[in-house]
């Protein structure tokens, strides 16, 4: 899922990074550093965890232990919030948590005890497009016909909650959605099972992924792309974006503002008190190791997208979401918590 050219600028990358974050520095000799995990093993955000934990302490001076641990709850805000009030605060702890669990303020959802823009953000490993994917013997071809007939849809929490419901609300697609699945492999179940006729919210990064034979073997289509601007395969095969189907400016931004968090789609973060100069350390390190070739055969592999974003870009991001016009975020709350 590496194209050429991406393959070509993590070469420039691991040529601009160093094998060691920075010389001179002894803190994490060691030391073991936790990657806290806000979903289930086994996921799409699980294996991104684990792929960065693999290569990170390679590129830290002193070569620490980098361990992944799984906390899932509360669409992945349970692990945010461990990080920031719980976890020690000297650089030892990350989070590797969904976009969503950063943008409760925004979006809605959780009531949590942390302040996503004070959180410091290490970098984030992929751009992610979110889709909505249906059965073939459902009873809707295009995302057109969702404004018709009715579409039973398989909803947990996060983007596959989400998602569909500011479809269902802003667009008013007419979604029938069926709760209480615990995580995306749930809903997946379901899906197969014919328990719900499609899922929406699910990143085209997972799906190639964790499902490949899924799309080339017509076991499911991809209806309609949630994104501002949509990955190039889908974009050749001429699958619609949500947006272009609002019918203000307003609508439209309701969706980009929802949309957003596909832009970090991976995001690595630490507490607001670790030293800066350890968070720069780690910053650094990221990017080297999202460089590294041994991690990029593996993403490879596994058919994971890498579209690394640095610590400073993901920070720069998540503050511009938290300057949209007070209207709009009211109005995609409403769009967010309305059944």
């Amino acid at each position: 899922m590496i194209g050429t050219g991406i393959r070509t600028a993590l070469a420039v990358m691991v040529l601009a990074f160093p094998a060691y974050a920075q010389s001179g520095t002894d803190f994490y000799k060691g030391k073991q550093i936790a990657i806290i995990i806000g979903s289930d093993a086994g996921g799409g955000y699980d294996a991104y965890g684990r792929l960065v934990g693999r290569y990170l302490g390679k590129h830290i001076a002193g070569n620490p232990n980098v361990v992944p641990q799984n906390m899932p709850g509360a669409g992945q805000t349970k692990a945010a919030g461990y990080v920031y009030s719980v976890a020690p605060k000297d650089g030892t702890a990350i989070a590797a948590v969904s976009p969503g669990a950063l943008l409760t303020s925004v979006l809605g959802g959780p009531n949590v005890q942390y302040d996503p823009n004070k959180f410091q953000y290490i970098g984030s490993a992929n751009s992610d497009v979110y889709t909505c994917i249906v059965r073939p013997d459902a009873p809707v071809k295009t995302f057109a016909d969702t404004l018709d007939h009715e579409l039973i849809v398989g909803v947990s929490s996060g983007t596959t909650r989400d998602m569909p419901m500011v479809l269902k609300n802003v667009l008013h697609a007419k979604f029938k959605m069926v709760a209480g699945y615990p995580g995306t492999k749930d809903i997946t179940l379901a899906f197969q099972r014919n328990e719900v006729q499609a899922i929406c919210g699910f990143g085209y990064a997972s799906v190639v992924s964790q499902y490949p034979d899924w799309i080339p073997q017509g076991i499911a289509k991809v209806l309609v792309q949630e994104s501002s601007v949509g990955h190039p395969d889908l974009n050749k095969l001429g699958i619609p974006l949500a947006t272009s189907f609002a019918k203000t400016d307003e609508d439209r931004q309701i969706l980009e503002l929802v949309y957003s968090q596909g832009i970090f789609g991976r995001p690595f973060l630490m507490a607001p008190e670790v030293p800066k100069e350890r968070v720069a350390i780690v910053r650094t390190a990221f990017m080297a190791t999202m460089a590294d070739p041994s991690l990029v055969a593996d993403a490879e592999r596994a058919k994971l997208d890498l579209v690394p974003l640095s610590g400073s870009e993901v920070q720069a991001l998540v503050a511009k979401v938290y300057a949209t016009p007070a209207r709009v975020v009211q109005r995609t709350k409403q769009a967010l918590e309305t059944e």
